[in-house]
């Protein structure tokens, strides 16, 4: 019978996991942001032959954070972003051709894996049946982060992988060489689907070190857990994998991380900079904002992160449990490299990526941390109320266990069907507007050969098939040189994505004469700001571009 259940119950919440994220599918089943746009336009361009190249530039970090002396599209993918997320989709995309569905498939299907490793990781590490079980539901529907497990993107890929890596690393600890050999493996494969992947590397390195400390600190008395052929063959296996990738990256771009080389990710004091082709973005400007500005944007990024996992990852409710349950294992060698790599994220997004933190760069790399906080956090609600229990006539702990994990995992469920439906409405916006914006293009004889100005190129090119460019966050003047450079021939303007010199174009204010007459108009249906300019802008707006001679599509009076 326990045979049978070993079997039957991790079958029933991978199957559970699938539904919930069908359902996730079904909210919304296109990508949805930039990153899922990116992945699938990425995967496209793949099965259609044209090799990791793209015809849309996303944000000027994919081409040296800067307008390129030879200004050109195509360009190399991936200067930024890692491929396995495009990779993935491949198959999917080969049976069922270049659809929403296609690019899903595989994120449901890898990422529901989380939930039945949750419950074998907790059954192992003896966190009890009760609360495996509870740990594997919750990490089905894991909150806020929930919406974004049915995305093509690196989150459903980043927590089965992250969380692999934690636990065969805790198993070397515990004297499984094997696994600690595997989890130079799951590194690398995290590390293809996420540059962050490394600090699950750096965790591994920690252990090992913790476990020759010891060795060495017990005077002979204790035998190192992860012999040295392990530990090689643990960086062994993960070069194996990423070797290929870091050697495509050399050959294109000369660097192992492309878009840092420039500073515009590293050594940026605003995130607005990162939009930018402009101003100083080396390591002597970045020390330069003074020791002031420095420190409290370190500390602004260290409380971001602790608030996003806090309220997205964790249902703000379970967070506190999360300390608790935590304490509770401190000295659990199983929760060891769950606490390094932990330490090392948050450390790495207050000291490198602060300002980073609140566009979605640490959520990502956060996921793989759920599995084993809500398992925490499980186990932690049940010590406060075992202990409550025992100080309140009429409590029984049994029962007053059972009562409020349902209760906490409940609440967790919850806040995953309230942010679902809130951010399913919002990018449902969205998509309505840039298929809007694709019809009109159509039906004004665009060829899809057409490049378009936007804040959001990628987003555009799903959903009308017209390539662009990104609309840097500085000058008008820096905005029609790019446009020029690169020969753009309209401008699509969106009043929930834009940059800060457009705005007034959308707001009907005067505009250069490069820019024409727009050809079409979606009026704005949200609240009212109080600003009558503002309150008359639409929510979208296409113009015509003209920079190339002859072009007289913006003359005063012509017909578009």
């Amino acid at each position: 019978m326990l045979r049978c259940n070993a079997v039957r119950i991790p079958v029933a919440l991978y199957a559970f996991a699938l539904a919930v994220r069908a359902v996730l599918f079904g909210v919304h089943p296109d990508a949805a942001y930039p990153d899922s746009y990116y992945y699938v336009e990425v995967a496209r361009a793949l099965h259609a032959g044209h090799g990791f190249n793209i015809d849309f530039i996303w944000s000027f970090v994919d081409v040296g954070g800067r307008i390129p002396a030879q200004p050109t599209l195509p360009i190399p993918s991936n200067a930024h972003w890692m491929p396995l997320a495009s990779i993935v989709q491949l198959p999917t995309i080969w049976l069922l051709g270049p659809t929403p569905l296609a690019s899903a498939i595989p994120f449901m299907l890898i990422g529901a894996l989380a939930v039945p490793m949750t419950w074998l990781l907790a059954r192992e590490i003896g966190a009890g049946d009760r609360i495996a079980l509870a740990a594997a539901i919750a990490v089905a529907v894991p909150a806020a982060a929930a919406i974004y497990m049915a995305q093509p993107d690196s989150f459903s890929l980043y927590q089965p992988l992250g969380t692999a890596a934690l636990w065969l690393t805790a198993r070397g600890l515990k004297g499984h060489r094997r696994s600690f050999a595997l989890a130079g493996l799951m590194v690398g494969l995290a590390t293809l689907a996420r540059n962050d992947g490394v600090l699950l590397g750096a965790a591994a390195a920690l252990a090992f070190a913790w476990d020759r400390w010891r060795a060495w600190r017990s005077n002979g008395g204790r035998t190192p857990q992860i012999p040295w052929r392990y530990a090689f063959a643990c960086l062994g296996l993960f070069l194996v994998v990423m070797a290929p990738w870091y050697v495509r990256q050399l050959a294109v771009f000369g660097s192992l991380s492309p878009s840092s080389s420039s500073g515009r990710i590293l050594f940026i004091r605003t995130y607005e900079q990162m939009n930018g082709v402009t101003g100083e973005t080396s390591l002597g400007s970045f020390l330069g904002q003074g020791i002031g500005p420095l420190l409290t944007s370190r500390l602004l990024g260290l409380v971001s992160a602790i608030q996003i996992f806090a309220v997205i990852a964790c249902s703000i409710v379970l967070a506190p449990f999360i300390l608790v349950g935590c304490w509770a294992r401190r000295r659990s060698v199983d929760f060891g490299p769950f606490f390094a790599y932990a330490g090392l994220l948050f450390a790495a997004s207050g000291l490198v990526f602060a300002v980073h933190v609140p566009y979605g760069t640490f959520l990502h790399s956060a996921v793989a941390l759920i599995p084993f906080s809500f398992i925490a956090g499980l186990e932690g609600v049940v010590i406060v109320v075992t202990w409550i229990a025992r100080h309140r006539r009429g409590w029984q702990e049994d029962r007053a266990a059972r009562l409020f994990l349902v209760a906490a995992v409940g609440t967790v469920v919850l806040n995953a069907g309230v942010f679902a439906f809130l951010a399913g409405r919002s990018w449902d916006v969205d998509r309505g507007l840039r298929l809007t914006a694709g019809h009109q293009l159509d039906l004004r004889g665009a060829p899809r050969t057409d490049l378009l100005l936007s804040a959001d190129p990628a987003g555009l090119e799903y959903f009308t098939g017209h390539g662009g460019v990104v609309t840097p966050n500085d000058s008008i003047d820096v905005i029609r040189q790019v446009a020029a450079d690169y020969g753009v021939r309209w401008m699509v303007l969106e009043r929930n994505h834009i940059v800060t010199p457009l705005a007034p174009i959308l707001e009907s204010k005067p505009r250069p004469d490069w820019i024409g007459a727009p050809i079409f108009e979606e009026p704005y249906t949200g609240g009212a700001t109080g600003d009558p300019e503002v309150d008359a802008a639409p929510a979208l707006a296409i113009y015509p571009i003209c920079t190339a001679p002859g072009d007289t599509r913006c003359a005063t009076g012509a017909t578009p």
